[in-house]
């Protein structure tokens, strides 16, 4: 007779108990080796099912970046489409007062302007600016920058210009439209130093009250600024 624990109790067996004992580990064997079987199952069915999810998102994104990137390219296109025929119509029709620039005749994108005005303030100066055409034109405006420093009431001494068509949302409607074009830009930028000078409305408010009170010291100013700056 052999003998099996229970507990901390060790107890006698004879072989009809033996017989019990081998067939209830052979059926709990059976039991885990199924829930093992099982489990695995359920696993490898998680994981293809988050492997094909994350495939499908990769897809997506994939689909989005392409979609995105063809919307840029076709913006891009559009507006270097337009700026071929608004580039030749500008320099056909350029005040005399102007030069434009293109530091990269394959990029029509990107241009500097010269304005020098033969009356007025600033008669005499000459005034660079930068101007960049966003990949959205012609739904939005030009961007636009003074390099050249000047005392001026709609032009800040770092360069930011107050001109209604330049601005993309404006409530009298003098802002920018798609209807406009670079020739109007360019226009617009050489009469700020004439019929569009504004004291009434500027942007640089220190230069429009020295104006307001002393009209003689302003002038000396801006004609110092062009001696320093605009030569």
């Amino acid at each position: 007779m052999g003998c099996y624990f229970y507990g901390n109790q060790e107890r006698p067996t004879n072989e009809k108990s033996k017989a019990s004992i081998k067939a209830y580990m052979s059926s709990n064997s059976k039991i885990i080796y199924l829930t093992h079987n099982l489990c695995s199952r359920k696993k490898a069915a998680v994981m293809l099912t988050l492997a094909s999810k994350l495939k499908r998102d990769d897809g997506l994104k994939g689909s989005r970046a392409s979609a995105t990137a063809s919307d840029s390219t076709r913006r891009v296109s559009v507006r270097d489409r337009l700026l071929v025929k608004e580039v030749a119509e500008l320099e056909a029709n350029l005040p005399c007062t102007c030069k434009v620039h293109f530091p990269d005749p394959n990029k029509l994108h990107c241009f500097q302007l010269t304005v020098t005005p033969d009356e007025g303030y600033y008669q005499g100066g000459k005034f660079q600016f930068e101007t960049e055409v966003p990949d959205a034109y012609n739904m939005v405006p030009p961007k636009v920058k003074c390099l050249t420093r000047i005392w001026h009431p709609n032009i800040t001494e770092t360069g930011e210009i107050c001109l209604s068509l330049l601005r993309e949302h404006s409530i009298d409607g003098t802002g920018w439209a798609p209807t406009r074009t670079l020739k109007d830009v360019v226009w617009g930028l050489n009469s700020l130093f004439t019929d569009l000078l504004n004291f009434d409305d500027p942007l640089n408010i220190e230069a429009a009250e020295h104006h307001l009170r002393d009209k003689e010291d302003f002038r000396n100013k801006v004609e110092d600024y062009i001696k320093r700056y605009a030569r």
